[in-house]
């Protein structure tokens, strides 16, 4: 009987109840805020690389720039690094003639019909390479007018670790793109010329 009585009184007892609730659930809240501080410092910092950036793009596009484009990918680099001081930089550009050029192929003649540049048909080497490019866009700055596509790639480490529980990435990669036309301070040159493709 009186061990009876002890299991009714367990059964009824609610003192500690709270303590155990919590250690059920702690562990999924805590990946849950991991997730969201996680979230939320890769949108902060993709944020601070996209400001940067256009603030350093503006500055390219004037005459002179290309003798200067080390100190304004240094100053997006220190920008971005007082959110994100371990930070990776990548930085392209690509000058094109016109805003709808960006990321179009360069025109070849499709004799055979076969939608590739072979076989000795002609094309418009818009860029100057020598060779037939699914991107007619030339690296660098560019001339006087042209459209520039200015892209900076930041790969960092991630700052909480639950992201590795959940399978994602230990390293996170960032890319912010813009386009600017430089400014009008010389007549617009063209590297363009016709080649015939391999």
């Amino acid at each position: 009987m009186r061990s009876r009585n002890a299991f009714l009184s367990l059964r009824q007892a609610e003192d500690g109840v709270a303590a155990v609730e919590f250690a059920l659930i702690a562990p999924t809240l805590a990946l849950v805020l991991m997730g969201l501080f996680d979230m939320g410092y890769t949108v902060y910092a993709n944020t601070m690389l996209q400001g940067a950036m256009q603030r350093a793009s503006r500055a390219s596009t004037v005459e002179g720039a290309s003798n200067l484009l080390a100190d304004i990918d240094a100053t997006v680099e220190t920008e971005v690094r007082r959110v994100v001081p371990d930070a990776t930089f990548t930085f392209t550009r690509k000058a094109y003639a016109n805003f709808s050029d960006v990321g179009v192929a360069e025109d070849f003649s499709d004799a055979n019909k076969n939608g590739i540049c072979d076989d000795g048909e002609a094309f418009e080497d818009a860029n100057g390479s020598g060779t037939w490019d699914r991107d007619r866009g030339a690296a660098g700055l560019g001339g006087a007018r042209d459209a520039v596509l200015y892209s900076v790639s930041m790969t960092y480490t991630r700052k909480f670790p639950m992201a590795s529980l959940l399978g994602m990435p230990e390293k996170v990669t960032n890319e912010a793109t813009t386009v600017l036309r430089n400014q009008p301070y010389d007549l617009q040159k063209s590297v363009a010329k016709i080649g015939n493709c391999s």
